[in-house]
């Protein structure tokens, strides 16, 4: 049955349909802000998925080029492999609604988020989570929602839910903020070096729109949700579970304190190893062998319950340290020597190297979405290969979670790069996981801002990244324990990753990934307070000691800039047809050379003389001829009653035979050649453009210079 719902959001109305498309989906929404349109469908599978111990949900946020009005390039004609930009909204759907989905859950679950119409003051990430929530929650696929989700901006001192275009142009926050009635669920923030009070207000006046989202929602639930379905548990045997913990808890404990990764994994193997042989002895091989499923997951859950008892009991951290003590830390800069700037960070058993490189303003990437984004000149890629785990593993492509970290680390750093007029390169920076033991994207943060100073970016603040954890009590969530620095493990068995990068002043990016059912705001404050202390040690005592502030000069590697700015009617002299001009001027100096549409001429060159040299040459091109005023010519063409020579500017002039000396010349031959340089002064232009010349002799030129 057709249905229809609105509400008012940020001052918009915000409308959903359903009962009218996709009807065979378990949950299908429709959800139109302004001309902004999203379809949302969800699916589950029937059956749970086999041989499996997680919950396989897929999320898929897909852009139609068709929604802006775009045909999509290429030979097919058609979308293709999703955009990072794409990737990145399928995660932020994915983090806020995963935590609420039963644990022991194994039926495959598909959201399908489709952008149908895009206008461009109207986020369809912000549609799409929504939309999200709203089908999940009417379906009969067993969900603990609803959530919902809202942008937040900072402009002139106020906060704005779901800016416009405009808004977005003038504000220092870009966060996206998710939760429920009652926790924040998930924050993904860019800002420009926002204070924590500051950043706690705008999720403050997120949330007070997310729940009436969510009431929205709720009511939507009750008038039309279906009944859940019945699904088979995946719950952990629990005979078998109590048997291994009455004999293997104290042993499981203390061999997972091991401070190395390499000796606890190899504790766990052997614990494992020795498990199975127990229940061989005492039940026999055939009996072990139907039970392996049941003890494996058995001995993750009394891992997973060793860990967080000794934190929360305990104040003790597997590898020994205080819960507030950052892992030992280390970095070096300048290690690769043709590279225009590199660096090592270092944290514990996580490192991370990164490598800076300068290119030109056409080397810039350009992005082909359907937000206001055309082209980005600071780029961040990460990069996560198996031997950084230790696994043997081909490389591959980089996938969500490589494309998120990259996104991320790029976020944290974008607001301290200098302007294209400061600095006008365009920047990427490539970071590579040597080795992994937690917070990898957080190493990339602190090991690029190091790569960029070396290279001699003049970024406007370093920045440093650290991470937070939690464990919280299962039965009084009054009852945790915050960890600063998280290792893997503490990682993959706790309930919170809190990354935070940003600069002495204020914060420049969050991401936040929970397993529980959200966050309060007390929790919030204090990962925020934990984490301005960690970053502010790791630069003073660390990065700042290894190099203080960016390098006065780039790289002898690095291309070396020279600009100028010309009068727009002057770019096709400069160009010539069909590129004659300019590609003389490259071919005769080896530079590179950029010119925009307002008139803009950037070179590029290793050999900072060539550059003047090529500089020199537009100079010429595009100079006025003046008359009175002397130029140095080149004989183009010889005729009986003269010379032609061009004088720069794309201008060739007569010098009439008359005008070559002050002693008659017979011949024009006799005292000129095609392409001899001379100095001439210019006698006369008429109404036509015509220039008459004058010849100057070396020593009138010089006392004329």
């Amino acid at each position: 049955m057709f249905k229809t719902y609105s509400m008012e959001l940020a001052g918009r109305t915000l409308t959903v349909e359903t009962g009218k498309l996709a009807e065979l989906a378990n949950g299908s929404v429709l959800v139109r802000y302004g001309e902004t349109v999203v379809m949302v469908n969800v699916v589950a599978s029937k059956e749970p998925r086999e041989g499996i111990d997680f919950f396989p949900l897929s999320v898929d946020y897909e852009e139609k080029m068709y929604a802006a009005g775009k045909i999509p390039g290429g030979f097919t004609r058609r979308e293709g492999k999703a955009a990072d930009k794409a990737i990145l909204v399928s995660r932020a759907i994915d983090r806020p609604i995963r935590p609420l989905f039963p644990k022991d859950f194994r039926n495959d679950v598909v959201v399908t988020a489709t952008v149908l119409s895009v206008e461009i003051d109207n986020s369809p990430e912000v549609c799409a989570m929504i939309g999200t929530s709203l089908a999940l929650s009417i379906s009969d696929i067993p969900f603990g929602g609803p959530t919902a989700a809202v942008k937040v901006g900072y402009v002139d001192g106020e906060f704005v839910i779901n800016p416009t275009l405009e808004q977005r142009g003038k504000t220092q926050l870009d966060l996206l903020v998710a939760g429920t009635m009652d926790k924040i669920a998930m924050i993904e923030a860019g800002a420009k070096e926002l204070p924590d009070d500051k950043m706690l207000e705008a999720i403050k006046a997120g949330h007070v729109e997310i729940k009436k989202i969510c009431e929205f929602i709720s009511k939507i639930k009750e008038e039309i949700g279906k009944p859940k379905f019945e699904y088979k548990s995946f719950e952990v045997d629990h005979d078998i579970y109590e048997e291994i913990e009455t004999n293997f808890y104290d042993r499981m404990y203390k061999d997972v304190q091991a401070q190395d990764k390499e000796t606890r994994d190899s504790n766990m193997d052997k614990l494992a190893e020795d498990v199975k042989a127990y229940f061989v002895e005492k039940y026999g091989e055939e009996k072990a062998e139907e039970v392996k499923t049941d003890i494996a997951d058995s001995l993750y859950k009394l891992e997973k319950k060793s860990v967080r008892a000794m934190i929360l009991n305990e104040h003790k951290r597997p590898d020994g340290r205080q819960i507030d003590e950052i892992r030992p830390l280390s970095c070096e800069v300048g290690i690769l020597p043709r590279t225009h700037g590199s660096a090592v960070f270092t944290r514990g058993q996580t490192q991370v190297m990164s490598i800076a490189t300068l290119g030109m303003a056409s080397d810039e990437q350009m992005l082909d979405g359907l937000d206001e984004e055309k082209a980005k000149r600071y780029i961040h890629q990460y990069n996560f290969p198996g031997y950084s785990v230790g696994e043997a593993k081909p490389v591959r492509g980089p996938g969500r979670r490589e494309i998120g970290h990259g996104a991320l680390a790029e976020r944290a750093l974008v607001p301290v790069i200098p302007s294209e007029e400061e600095f006008p390169y365009t920047i990427r920076v490539v970071s590579e996981v040597l080795s992994s033991n937690g917070s990898t994207s957080q190493a990339s943060i602190c090991g690029s801002t190091l790569a960029l100073m070396d290279a001699g970016v003049p970024i406007k603040n370093p920045v440093a990244g650290i991470s937070t954890g939690l464990v919280t009590d299962a039965e009084n969530p009054d009852n945790y324990i915050m960890l600063t620095d998280i290792q893997g493990l503490e990682d993959f068995f706790g309930d919170m990753d809190f990354k935070v990068g940003g600069t002495k002043n204020g914060i420049t990016a969050i991401q936040v990934d929970i397993k529980v059912d959200g966050l309060s705001y007390k929790i919030i404050e204090e990962a925020f307070a934990r984490t301005r202390k960690a970053r502010q040690y790791i630069l003073d005592e660390i990065m700042l000691k290894q190099i203080a502030e960016p390098r006065e000069e780039v790289s002898k590697y690095a291309p070396k800039i020279l600009t100028m700015n010309i009068k727009t009617d002057k770019i096709k002299d400069v160009i010539g047809t069909g590129g004659k001009v300019i590609n003389k001027i490259i071919e005769e100096t080896g530079v590179k050379i950029d010119i925009s549409e307002e008139g803009k001429v950037v070179i590029y060159s290793v050999d900072k003389e060539q550059a003047q040299k090529a500089l020199d040459k537009i100079e010429m091109i595009v100079r006025e001829i003046e008359v009175g005023e002397y130029y140095d010519g080149i004989v183009t063409k010889i005729m009986p009653f003269g010379a032609f020579v061009d004088v720069g500017g794309g201008k060739e002039g007569l010098l009439h035979i008359s005008k070559i000396s002050k002693e008659r010349v017979e011949k024009v031959e006799d005292v000129l050649s095609v392409g001899d340089r001379i100095i001439v002064k210019v006698l006369d232009i008429d109404h036509q453009g015509k220039i008459s010349l004058k010849k100057i002799g070396e020593q009138e030129g010089q006392k004329n210079d």
